[in-house]
């Protein structure tokens, strides 16, 4: 398995859709993975540290977990079949045992950016979608993020073979 980190948000002009952008820590593969609005919505308010004023789902669930004195340990994107992408939560319980719940990947990385906890990916679904980053480090890849935002304009960086294995 690889940690992973979200590097960046954005949306798909083609398809109008949010990509969140996942990074291995320790490389400089990147996967993409398409989400819907409402789960780009929570990611980014809580990676920019900005609150509704009332509860989202993802903090909605945060709480509860709290509440009963759980955790979650880590979130994995463990497959990906028919190019939809699978994962679990590993929730620890009050009493120690870890319980795993099947979630879709855009609802785990919300509770994850909120529960601080590690991004997962196995290794098979870096194997099957992963592509190398045309940017040479953290810097480049923020100022693209910074000055273009645009999905597009990414992909002319990256081979399309990459992009659509």
């Amino acid at each position: 398995m690889r940690e992973a980190e979200i590097k960046a948000l954005l949306f798909d002009p083609v398809s109008h859709a949010p990509v969140v952008f996942l990074k291995d820590r320790h490389s400089t593969q990147t996967i993409l993975i398409q989400i819907g609005e409402a789960e780009a919505i929570s990611i980014a308010h809580e990676l920019q540290d900005k609150e509704f004023v009332r509860p989202l789902s993802h903090d909605l669930m945060k709480t509860m977990i709290n509440t009963l004195d759980g955790s979650v340990e880590k979130i994995v994107i463990d497959s990906i079949k028919e190019n939809i992408f699978y994962a679990t939560i590993f929730l620890r319980k009050q009493n120690g045992e870890i319980k795993e719940l099947d979630a879709r990947p855009s609802d785990s990385l919300a509770l994850a950016v909120r529960m601080s906890v590690p991004i997962y990916v196995n290794e098979d679904v870096f194997a099957a979608v992963a592509f190398e980053s045309p940017f040479s480090d953290d810097d480049e890849f923020q100022d693209f993020i910074e000055q273009k935002m645009n999905l597009a304009e990414f992909k002319k960086f990256v081979r399309r073979e990459d992009i659509n294995r």
